[in-house]
């Protein structure tokens, strides 16, 4: 589903994330998708997407997926697999939560390109903070 103005507001605050282009397309019940749009400040000296574009946006895909319908989850631990370089203008990452227990949470976040090439695998273990 479309992400509603209350969602968009709370994750305005991410301003890292956002001022880099990350975009909230999609929420749903522990998913999130987002997009980046590459540009040249995205881009290493070979041309290639720079690594710490790649984990921007996966990262900002897993707080929506954790934090959109209650805020509270914050990342213990994540690992990054570079799989392939990204081909196309735009950056896209689904955030899927494959374990979601009482405290601790751990979520798989793919970023392809709008090609559909996939080009990095993000594993993220989410700590839910007490109330």
């Amino acid at each position: 589903m479309k992400p509603e103005g209350k969602t968009i507001k709370l994750f305005e605050k991410d301003r890292f994330a956002t001022e880099n282009g990350a975009v909230i397309e999609e929420v749903d019940h522990l998913y999130a998708k987002c997009t980046m749009p590459l540009e040249a400040r995205h881009r290493n000296a070979m041309g290639a997407v720079m690594g710490g574009a790649y984990f921007t946006l996966a990262d900002f895909a897993f707080a929506v997926a954790a934090n959109w319908q209650e805020i509270g989850t914050v990342s213990l631990h994540s690992d990054i697999a570079y799989l392939g370089a990204a081909k196309g203008d735009t950056l896209i990452a689904e955030a899927f939560c494959v374990k979601n227990g009482k405290t601790t949470s751990y979520y798989r976040v793919e970023v392809k390109d709008e090609l559909g090439n996939l080009a990095v695998v993000v594993h993220t273990t989410g700590f839910r903070k007490a109330k």
